[in-house]
């Protein structure tokens, strides 16, 4: 469904996008995820006809984006991360006004309307104009309109932006059910949201796609990841200094200090099992009570950082500001 052959894009004598290669399929769920600025809203402005590309090619639906512009559009239903919304338009006549821009059959455009306000939970609001809307209703109808044409990929740029954590729990079941038939293509900046969504991720840094493959088989990747999490009773001054001097740690985050008892997030290098005896020895010689130590797995957030900066996280995920698609220079 999406066919993209050394991408390459320049603003100025900034590369945004320095040949990208990827195919996506029916069927399929695709996160598309990087840093701020990695190049991703820019990728997806040109599979959407919205940019050119300065060199390489890409097919949408079978059709090249640079010459058969028109049938890209027709198949695509797109989600820009600020969505460009009438607000002095109620919700019904914007979602009328796109259903004729989509020239949508007369025939079948009541119950398309009638489908597209069901799946993006509208009807408490269906009597309202736009600027009336709170940021993750207005969310709601640009998801709306880029379904209101049934088409059979959907590109969407931060899709949950502005959502609360119901309505995120909803779009994400919608993206999943979507993605039984039609291919979804997507960016978030929620990583928990990703693995719980997708297929395949596409990871994407300065520009170049720096991974692609299930979470799985990214996990796989980068198994030299390890991680331990310790908890010690004593005070954070005198077990810090210990830790820099324990062989065998590349890293470590103090988590927190809770009734006297010292959190670690502990980078490793090997397996970690010289690391956890001497950890136990450090703690018999200075007279310290070991509270906890185990083992941490690797989550997305650990793959996320290892192709994008080579490093491992020692923190938990949570939402990050999303990106702004404004910037000029390189429109991430």
């Amino acid at each position: 469904m999406i066919e993209v052959k050394e991408l390459t894009k320049s603003y100025g004598p900034t590369l945004a996008v320095n040949r990208v290669s990827f195919d996506a399929n029916a069927g399929e769920v695709v996160g598309f995820i990087g840093p701020n600025g990695a190049g991703k809203t820019t990728t997806m402005r040109i599979l959407t006809c919205y940019l050119t590309a300065d060199s390489g090619s890409a097919t949408v639906a079978g059709y090249d984006v640079l010459e058969s512009a028109i049938d890209v559009r027709k198949n695509v239903g797109y989600l820009p991360e600020s969505a460009p919304l009438y607000t002095d338009m109620g919700v019904v006549e914007y979602l009328k006004f796109m259903a004729d821009v989509r020239d949508i059959p007369k025939s079948t455009r009541k119950d398309r309307l009638k489908t597209v306000v069901e799946i993006c939970g509208l009807e408490s609001v269906i009597q309202k104009d736009i600027g009336e809307l709170s940021k993750g209703f207005r969310q709601r109808v640009g998801l709306a309109q880029s379904l209101i044409h049934d088409p059979p990929i959907l590109i969407l740029d931060e899709p949950t932006s502005g959502l609360d954590p119901s309505q995120t729990i909803e779009i994400r079941n919608l993206i999943k059910d979507i993605g039984r038939e039609k291919l979804v293509l997507f960016s978030t900046h929620i990583l928990p949201e990703v693995a719980a969504t997708c297929d395949r991720i596409l990871i994407i840094s300065r520009g170049q796609l720096v991974a692609n493959g299930t979470l799985d088989d990214l996990i796989g990747q980068v198994r030299s990841i390890n991680r331990l999490y310790v908890a010690i009773r004593g005070t954070e001054e005198t077990i810090t200094p210990q830790m820099n001097q324990l062989e065998g740690i590349t890293g470590f985050t103090h988590v927190g200090t809770n009734d006297g008892v010292v959190s670690y997030d502990i980078t490793l290098e090997g397996d970690g099992d010289d690391v956890s005896e001497l950890l136990f020895q450090a703690a018999v010689q200075n007279g310290w009570s070991l509270a906890e130590l185990r083992q941490e797995s690797i989550d997305l957030e650990d793959v996320f950082l290892h192709f994008t900066s080579g490093e491992q996280s020692t923190t938990t995920t949570s939402p990050q500001p999303s990106e702004s698609s404004d910037t000029p220079v390189d429109q991430e």
